[in-house]
């Protein structure tokens, strides 16, 4: 088995053929931060490289998926170039680094995923979900382009008319609404949402490897192709959302009610 290079903010536990990889601060909801961000560019091309993994889950601990971008690390990004290019960087192989994942990936969602949490759902290829949890892309609201995989993915997954609906509102996404519009796959009692996530887990390690593995491809090659085309164009937007005097009013504004 490979040995997993990564910070506590994300761990990676071995159960048989599987890996559950866990969003670690929860503190902090598992908002973002600038190590976390780095970990989840990191942990899919190792996963990929294990060659004794046939299915992973992610999930996240305590009470939340991932309440998105923590503030603190959002007002360093509007000011700081460097970093900023950093974590477009690192945005850019988080998505392609799920998308061309050799090894399914279930997600197990505890609790609220946003922003950037509410990508690595969306991202993921099969979604079990908590049903007094919600999913939520509000990088509109505060400013910002959604450029690392709600918007990207979601026309592939429902109407365009929603994709566009839940893009440009910022709007929650109640769990059982999001099974109805194909955001998920099915809504579990909060307390059963891992154990149904790792009961799929286990149904697709016992088929032969090969086959899983090609079959996500061939279905993954379709996402693949749809999400360069429009990557670099909203990572770019990104990049120059993260400076207008709008995102660091609504930052400023944000980190104050925090305080």
């Amino acid at each position: 088995m490979s040995t997993y290079d990564l910070p506590d903010e994300l761990s990676v536990a071995v159960d048989g053929p599987i890996r559950v990889i866990t969003l670690n601060r929860p503190e902090h909801l598992n908002a973002t931060n600038r190590v976390l961000h780095g970990a989840l560019a990191a942990v899919f091309p190792q996963l990929d490289a294990d060659d004794e993994a046939r299915v992973a889950v992610i999930t996240g601990s305590g009470r939340a998926f991932s309440a998105g971008g923590d503030f603190d690390y959002i007002h360093e990004l509007s000011h700081d170039s460097e970093l900023r290019y950093e974590t477009i960087t690192h945005g850019r192989q988080i998505v392609t680094g799920m998308v061309r994942c050799r090894v399914p990936i279930v997600a197990a969602v505890n609790g609220p995923a946003v922003g950037l949490g509410c990508s690595l759902v969306a991202l993921s290829d099969i979604v079990y979900m908590a049903e007094s949890a919600h999913l939520a892309d509000p990088h509109v609201a505060v400013g910002l382009v959604a450029a690392d995989g709600g918007p990207v993915v979601w026309p592939l997954l429902i109407s365009l008319q929603l994709a566009k609906e839940y893009a440009l509102t910022g709007e929650r996404i109640p769990a059982q609404r999001a099974a109805e519009i194909g955001l998920v796959n099915h809504v579990c009692p909060d307390d059963e949402v891992l154990e149904q996530a790792m009961a799929c887990a286990r149904r697709i390690a016992r088929h032969p490897k090969g086959a899983v593995e090609d079959t996500k491809r061939v279905v993954n090659i379709q996402l693949e192709r749809a999400v360069l085309a429009s990557l670099d164009y909203a990572l770019a937007a990104e990049d120059r959302s993260f400076t207008t005097p709008e995102l660091r009013a609504n930052i400023e504004r944000l980190r104050g009610q925090g305080s």
